[in-house]
């Protein structure tokens, strides 16, 4: 190899190393429209260019559809513009679902896939392709090696990976796995805000930010996604914060 061609491979790698080391400087992000928790985030929201892995606080369903739907509301905001790629080895989605939370099922590609390591390789794929404004996996098992070919292909495409870890057993935490993801999610459920007359409130969850990139973790308590995916603040949350604003201005 001449000295040209060393030179490039050294410039290639030091960008590679950068992307995994600095999601900072990420194409933008995916900003939330919360300021509770964007101003938390050290990107100001979902940074494009970059991997995140989202699971369920535990293994009941409606958890997991928490989580599922917290992704959801993810990827629908990720560049409206272009399709989503939503890759799986079993197809147990519910299309009405994702269309509340603001996917609706005409901008959705499905891969679906034998095993995990397939998933990982057509969201590598499409993520280095760079036509989708946002990847979506479901997976049991990846290792760092995997977390991190996502990470690069996610930077080289400069879109979005959502990684979802569903849980193998009760006694094995998804997230207890290392991880090159810029942030990692947890999700639950939360009791919703009760109603002045007989019916369902809107959702709420209890969002955990395990791990961030330049980052502090935290825990909040927000409202479900809208039919445009987006979160809320509870009403409670927000009364609260508006009269300690008031309460400081007036002193």
């Amino acid at each position: 190899m001449n000295a040209t061609g060393s030179l490039a491979t050294v410039d290639d790698l030091r960008r590679h190393i950068a992307a995994l080391e600095t999601p900072g400087r990420a194409r933008g992000a995916v900003t939330f429209g919360v300021g509770e928790l964007d101003r938390r985030l050290a990107d100001g929201g979902i940074a494009t260019g970059s991997l995140h892995e989202i699971t369920a606080a535990g293994t009941a369903l409606t958890e997991d559809a928490a989580a599922t739907l917290f992704t959801t509301g993810i990827a629908a905001r990720a560049v409206p513009s272009l399709p989503i790629l939503w890759a799986l080895t079993r197809f147990d989605l519910y299309a009405p679902g994702l269309e509340q939370a603001g996917l609706i099922p005409d901008r959705v590609v499905f891969a679906q896939a034998r095993e995990d390591r397939d998933v990982l390789a057509v969201m590598e794929d499409a993520l280095r392709d760079g036509s989708f404004g946002a990847v979506v996996g479901e997976v049991c098992r990846a290792d760092m090696t995997a977390t991190r070919r996502l990470q690069l292909a996610a930077a080289d495409g400069g879109r979005t990976a959502l990684l979802m870890r569903r849980w193998r057993r009760r006694d094995a935490n998804p997230l207890d796995a290392p991880s090159a993801a810029a942030t990692r999610w947890r999700i639950g459920c939360a009791s919703s805000t009760p109603l002045s007359m007989p019916g369902v409130g809107r959702a709420h969850w209890r969002v955990d930010l395990v791990r961030q990139r330049n980052g502090a973790p935290f825990t909040l308590t927000l409202e479900g996604c809208d039919a445009q995916g987006r979160l809320g603040l509870p009403a409670a949350s927000a009364d609260r914060a508006v009269g300690a604003g008031r309460r400081a201005h007036a002193a």
